[in-house]
């Protein structure tokens, strides 16, 4: 990885959901903007609040795909981050950088 990119790898399926009342989302149907959670699986020199492991929580529409031995990830920039779910962080806090 170079400078401040950070590649991650998506949680869950992207297709259909269920919700807490139990009831199923088909991948075709129409949501509003959401924020997606991923696992970081490589970082950059230049990265300083992001460690291989972490959750990190980005916008789905500002996303660029890349395919490395047959599975898909996902390339960002450290700025594109909105959050960072990290057990590093300490006990009276909620977890999260933001």
């Amino acid at each position: 990885m170079l400078h401040d990119r950070v590649l991650v790898r998506l949680d869950g399926s992207e297709g259909e959901r269920r919700s807490t009342a139990g009831i199923v989302i088909p991948a075709t149907a129409s949501m509003g903007r959401r924020l997606s959670w991923a696992v970081a699986m490589g970082v950059g020199p230049n990265v300083r609040s992001i460690v291989v492991g972490d959750r990190v929580l980005f916008d789905p529409d500002d996303r660029s795909e890349v395919e490395l031995h047959g599975k898909t990830y996902v390339l960002l920039r450290e700025r594109d981050v909105h959050a960072v779910a990290a057990s590093r962080v300490e006990s009276d806090g909620t977890g999260l950088y933001l």
